[in-house]
């Protein structure tokens, strides 16, 4: 059984846009994940979710990790970008959309077409 810790650094690594929520975007469990997913969602572009109600060790052990307490968290590129008034800010201040597109455009397969 893979460490938590492991699992988490392994998330992170492998999705160069990643969202630590309660629930699904589609289906999100709380009013922060609901507003997080969502301004991502707006940005157009593909990101991974871990739904942290359906794994509660990483629910757990995350806080630590990312020295943030609460949920959601986004992360870009390795690094933790901030919970849900962060992403809120920086999509209203039209800094989320630039960031996600370009992180997403970075990290296309060299085959992918438009």
């Amino acid at each position: 059984m893979m460490e938590t810790v492991d699992k988490i650094k392994q998330q992170i690594a492998e999705n160069p846009i990643l969202l630590y929520m309660k629930g699904s975007p589609k289906l999100p469990s709380c009013g922060f994940s609901a507003q997080a997913s969502q301004a991502l969602m707006s940005c157009g572009e593909q990101f991974a979710y871990v739904d942290i109600l359906q794994n509660p060790d990483i629910r757990a052990e995350l806080p630590k990790y990312a020295d943030w307490p609460t949920f959601p968290q986004l992360w870009v590129e390795g690094e933790l970008v901030g919970g849900c008034d962060i992403i809120l800010e920086m999509f209203q201040q039209g800094e989320l959309q630039p960031l996600i597109k370009e992180t997403a455009e970075k990290h296309k397969p060299e085959d992918a077409q438009e």
